[in-house]
């Protein structure tokens, strides 16, 4: 296993609790971020009461406020800044950085735009000379859970099996578990695309509708993510896994999920800028929702969930309206899709 330090970027939740399984694995540790508030606190008192409550944090990470005292001595570093943030944070790593480094990623979405993935951000602001390998780390995994160490089963993938490896050997342990895989598209599009639809059931919720309706929208979610994905190159064997269906059912049920709670909020009623700042984090399948809709324009994909979600969130539409134009669609068949995903998969093959 790699005995050097390992640099993790970024002291949110997500950055902190896998910080943590690092720690927990008897790496060395460093932890960056902006709040200087943040990086005493865990360097006094061993915890980060902001985003991970009553937990304490294992000695062995140490927070760093200068990114370059970060970076040093680290050749893999733990990328844990929002989707919004990336280019900012990239470019100040590329400004400090000294040597060649393997970025490990773990933010889930998509660049509006652009409609980069975040590893094709990483590699478009990133001199080639000074970047080694990207791999993503991903799957059903709310930080709060992993922080008190119950069982969690995640999916490293890179276009290097070695590398997926290595990230495999540096993070499992009897609580957190690592698969690997090399379909990197289909492992960033699950994970970015199911936050649109976390959206959406903490809307039906929010409406008051029950497990019927919640049922349909992961299940037709599924079925929009893996024609999507399918469509930019990704396996669709992959959305059966992890990174699809198993973070689909963690983030569209659970109480975690910044996405499923930002819903359920425009569900009862709230405006999005009234939502967003009672959250006061970043709630990522807004943004994934723009860029959603842009890439099915472009690659003329039916995304009704999406377009819904679109809607609701940038044309005004109420919440129920948008479900009632759902529920009216046009008729079709359920294995339109299914037939679909497997001729492409048959022609790649």
């Amino acid at each position: 296993m790699n005995q050097q330090p390992i640099a993790v970027i970024g002291t949110g939740s997500w950055g902190t609790a896998l910080a943590m399984v690092l720690a927990d694995n008897g790496l060395d540790v460093k932890i960056w971020g902006r709040s200087k508030e943040t990086i005493d606190e865990i360097n006094q008192y061993h915890r980060n009461e902001r985003y991970i409550k009553n937990v304490e944090l294992p000695e062995n990470i140490v927070g760093h406020l200068d990114l370059k005292e970060a970076l040093e001595g680290a050749e893999t570093i733990i990328l844990a800044v929002p989707t919004k943030a990336m280019r900012e944070v990239l470019a100040q790593i590329q400004a400090v950085q000294e040597q060649a480094l393997t970025i490990v990623h773990v933010s889930k979405g998509i660049e509006p735009e652009s409609l980069l993935r975040i590893s094709e951000i990483i590699e478009d602001s990133m001199d080639p000379v000074n970047l080694k390998d990207i791999v993503v780390l991903s799957g059903p995994s709310h930080a709060e859970e992993v922080s008190l160490r119950q069982p969690t089963t995640v999916v490293a993938a890179s276009k290097n099996p070695d590398s997926s490896i290595m990230v495999q050997n540096m993070f499992t342990n009897h609580y957190f578990r690592v698969y690997t895989n090399t379909d990197i598209v289909g492992v960033e599009i699950g994970g970015a695309l199911k936050n649109i639809i976390a959206l959406a059931a903490g809307v039906a919720d929010g409406l008051g509708y029950g497990d019927n309706a919640k049922a349909a929208l992961v299940t037709r979610g599924l079925s929009e993510i893996s024609r999507l994905g399918s469509k930019m190159g990704a396996n669709p064997l992959t959305f059966s896994g992890l990174s699809g269906i198993g973070d689909l059912i963690v983030t569209c049920t659970s109480v975690h999920s910044r996405n499923w709670r930002a819903g359920n909020m425009l569900g009862k009623g709230m405006a999005l800028e009234e939502v967003l700042d009672n959250m006061g984090m970043v709630v990522e399948g807004v943004r994934t929702t723009k860029a959603a809709k842009q890439l099915a324009e472009k690659l003329e994909v039916s995304m009704p969930i999406a377009d819904a979600l679109y809607d609701l969130l940038f044309n005004g539409v109420q919440a129920k309206e948008a479900v009632d134009r759902l529920m009216q669609r046009n008729k079709t068949h359920e294995m339109e899709d299914l037939v679909v995903l497997l001729e492409n998969k048959l022609i790649q093959e």
